[in-house]
């Protein structure tokens, strides 16, 4: 399942990414091994990109898959490894500092250095800045990524959330290309598809990766404005694109974003290992042109102008 994952040959991985933000679930020993068995299941099917961030349980989730790692190092070499940064919640005893961005220096390299104690590794092969910061100093991220690069704590960098413009300014300064930008893409939130994003990694060899791919459909988007009748109208579709293509619905909604010539990397983070294994069923779905302006179709309510 290893396809490449930009423009350049010697980065590669799996088109599907595991999602690791609920592996920990409650934070239960129960939850706990049944994130450590959707791991292990995902590794087993051919799953190599593993996406993280430095907020997901709290560090929880990085903690518990460096406890995957230590228990068998050699997966190492068979893996992609993802984590962010960016994202501070109000906690601890800052009761004065509210939920906030943080691109600065300080603050990030402490973020790298927490995420690979937790990964019990050396070197994330990609950093991905969380959402944008209001107040990012370009040349201090520049400078900040710079140290990461030269001390071999990163490979690869990329950002998450960006809009077009903001890939474009951290672009004019970085001393290295940006090589993803995660964003939220499903048939809820197709935004993307007209705001310059999809265009902007077509264009610059940018790899556009899915969060929440499956929102709208297998579980409520975030902001869900979804009526009743458009529900509707999308399950009808899908059922009988399902039937057409012989397999679940929920399947037809990822072969809808691997057809976008941008080369979509959608992120499957469900920890029920037979819902991660059936996920690699999309990759071989032929779907066709037609098929994916119908499900917009049923999507919007209307044909396309």
């Amino acid at each position: 399942m290893k396809f490449q994952i930009t423009q350049n040959p010697s980065i590669s991985s799996s088109r599907l990414i595991y999602g690791c933000m609920r592996i920990c679930g409650d934070g239960s020993i129960s939850d706990k091994s049944k994130g450590k068995r959707a791991i292990r299941s995902a590794i087993e099917v051919g799953y190599s990109h593993f996406d993280h961030a430095d907020i997901y349980g709290a560090g929880q989730s990085e903690s518990l898959f460096g406890e995957i790692l230590k228990e068998s190092s050699s997966l190492r070499d068979e893996m992609f490894i993802t984590s962010k940064a960016g994202i501070r919640p109000k906690q601890g005893n800052d009761t004065y500092a509210p939920t906030r961005y943080d691109f600065s220096k300080k603050y990030i390299l402490e973020s790298v250095e927490g995420s690979l104690k937790r990964l019990g590794i050396e070197q994330l092969d990609m950093f991905m800045l969380h959402r944008p910061d209001y107040l990012m100093n370009v040349d201090e991220v520049a400078d900040v990524f710079d140290v990461l690069k030269t001390s071999g704590k990163v490979k690869h960098f990329g950002v998450s959330n960006f809009k077009p413009s903001q890939v474009n300014l951290l672009s004019s300064i970085l001393p290295m290309p940006l090589i993803a930008n995660q964003v939220e893409i499903n048939i809820h939130n197709i935004d993307t598809l007209s705001d310059g994003t999809l265009d902007q990694c077509q264009q610059h060899g940018i790899t556009p990766i899915a969060w929440c791919p499956l929102g709208g459909v297998a579980y409520p988007a975030w902001g869900n404005t979804f009526s009743e009748d458009d529900e509707i109208r999308i399950a009808t579709e899908l059922a009988q694109q399902a039937e057409k293509y012989q397999c679940q619905p929920w399947l037809v909604i990822l072969a809808w974003l691997l057809k976008h010539p941008a080369d979509i990397y959608p992120i499957i983070g469900s920890t029920t290992p037979e819902r991660i294994v059936a996920a690699k069923q999309a990759l071989e779905i032929n779907y066709s042109r037609e098929d994916w302006y119908r499900l917009l179709e049923a999507r919007n309510g209307e044909s396309v102008p």
